[in-house]
């Protein structure tokens, strides 16, 4: 930041005021350096601020970690500020609450979103994976098969992806929710409550299900949700702003394509940006990364699931709605269109 100081004023003004303030001026600039990168042609003046409430502890994040680690917002003209989130709900509620201009999530916060008549809109899925999703249990409570899950009392964070998981996987046990006792925690409660035995299971996601496995030892069993559930990470604003913003929207999309195309074709250097930004440790993303698919997509996939929770919901009268929404009215088609457009496949 440069300080303009009038003609005539410097003999008035104390030097050690001007020391102080330069002083002040460098320590702010270091402390935001990861959160607003700008590439050495462009001052932070002439770009474009967007605020990204993203949730900064999954690996799916990762085309946004790269773009911000690389320099591809702002060679695209954006000052991009990540605001860190220790959820998707928590990322996209805060989007929905006006302190973020775009937040990252899996589908079901923004099924229950539409299902609340929220103004979501789905800018790309950045990311999908069928393996980061699962149940661990404890072998010593007699959870040694998913059928064992019967009678047992479940951890799980109720209006996310692990809960949709835990009841189709329930369901594919040809077990109903009510034949188990859920316990609704927040995700990184989970590890220690089923360490400590105050739940014999819980459904949960990476790196949550990685941890809590490591943790019970060979007292672990875990029972993956491959086949169940495949996990649509998105990014998404407000209609009302991604409307009204299309231009800053393909600037987004282009950076965001560049980190996602890093994530594919550079991987080891890709996980160790997402380990440094999601502090852990990289051996824990390294045999799951295979399986991790970073695209920048808005897929006919993700309206039949949209629509398929939906349904959940409703079953399950976790909504008061009994319609079904119309899913194209919550994705936003013409910035990715403009970009990329074998990259959209909704039918529109």
């Amino acid at each position: 930041m440069t300080q303009k100081t009038p003609k005539g004023t410097m003999g008035k003004t104390s030097i050690y005021t001007i020391a102080g303030l330069l002083v002040t001026a460098a320590l702010l600039a270091g402390g935001y350096a990861w959160f607003a990168r700008t590439s050495p042609s462009q001052t932070a003046g002439s770009l474009e601020q967007l605020t990204i409430a993203t949730y900064t502890e999954y690996a799916g994040s990762c085309p946004i970690f790269v773009a911000q680690e690389k320099g591809y917002f702002p060679s695209e003209g954006i000052l991009a500020v990540i605001q860190p989130h220790p959820t998707g709900k928590a990322a996209l509620e805060a989007v929905l609450q006006g302190q973020a201009h775009l937040g990252t999530s899996a589908d079901l916060p923004i099924m229950f979103a539409a299902l609340n008549d929220r103004p979501v809109s789905v800018v790309a899925t950045i990311f999908s994976t069928e393996i980061d999703h699962g149940i661990v249990g404890r072998r010593d409570r007699g959870i040694v098969a998913p059928a064992s899950l019967k009678g047992k009392r479940i951890g799980v964070t109720l209006g996310t992806s692990g809960h949709f998981l835990l009841d189709a996987f329930l369901n594919r046990q040809k077990l109903s929710p009510s034949e188990v006792k859920t316990l609704n925690l927040k995700p990184a409660e989970l590890a220690a409550a089923l360490v400590q035995g105050d739940v014999d299971a819980i459904a949960t996601w990476e790196p949550f299900l990685s941890t809590s496995l490591a943790q019970l030892g060979g007292n672990g069993a875990i029972f993956p949700g491959d086949g169940v559930y495949n996990v649509l990470f998105n990014v998404s604003g407000t209609l009302d702003y991604v409307s009204k913003h299309p231009d800053t929207m393909k600037k987004f999309l282009r950076a965001l394509i560049r980190g996602a195309r890093f994530c594919r074709e550079a991987p080891d250097a890709a996980r160790e940006i997402a380990a440094r930004t999601m502090k852990t440790d990289v051996a824990k993303l390294k045999a799951l990364w295979p399986s991790y698919r970073f695209n920048v997509v808005l897929d006919q996939g993700l309206i039949l699931a949209l629509e398929d929770q939906s349904r959940w919901a409703i079953k399950n009268k976790l909504t008061d709605r009994t319609d079904m929404p119309n899913y194209l009215n919550y994705v936003y088609l013409d910035a990715l269109r403009s970009v990329t457009p074998s990259a959209v496949t909704v039918v529109h």
